[in-house]
């Protein structure tokens, strides 16, 4: 049966994002209102964010069998063998990533992979992930 977690999500992050979209448009706007071209590039990128906004709060982490699947909807990512995990830590990192808060973990498999996630119920998602492979290291 599988298992699905839903990811965090930082609010924090929301409104960075939102910042970063629409803080440099504040200037123009104040001197001289919403205008036809502006709306043309405003309007798309209202858009845009919606759709990154549906990602974030559609992000799961899905313990199938012995896979983990991580899927950031509408995007799938592949599957991580959960008997090929190694190593389970914390992590501060802010590159890219299939998580939608900063509260974040890394999962070390394989030779030289990682993936960073963030399970809004960190502690059960990693019980269920060591009653798979108790062989994981856990640091967090």
């Amino acid at each position: 049966m599988a298992k699905k977690y839903t990811s965090k999500v930082s609010y924090g992050l929301l409104i960075f994002i939102f910042l970063a979209f629409f803080l440099p448009f504040v200037p123009e706007v104040i001197k001289n209102g919403l205008d036809t071209v502006l709306m043309g590039v405003f309007v798309p990128l209202v858009i845009v964010f919606g759709f990154i906004v549906y990602m974030l709060f559609k992000t799961e982490y899905i313990i199938e069998k012995n896979q983990l699947k991580i899927r950031m909807r509408p995007f799938s990512y592949k599957s991580v063998d959960i008997n090929k995990m190694k190593d389970i830590s914390k992590t501060r990192s802010v590159l890219s990533s299939p998580a939608a808060s900063f509260d974040r973990i890394k999962i070390k498999y394989g030779k030289y992979e990682e993936v960073i996630i963030s399970p809004k119920d960190k502690s059960n998602f990693i019980a269920d992930l060591t009653s798979i492979n108790p062989n994981i290291k856990i640091n967090i």
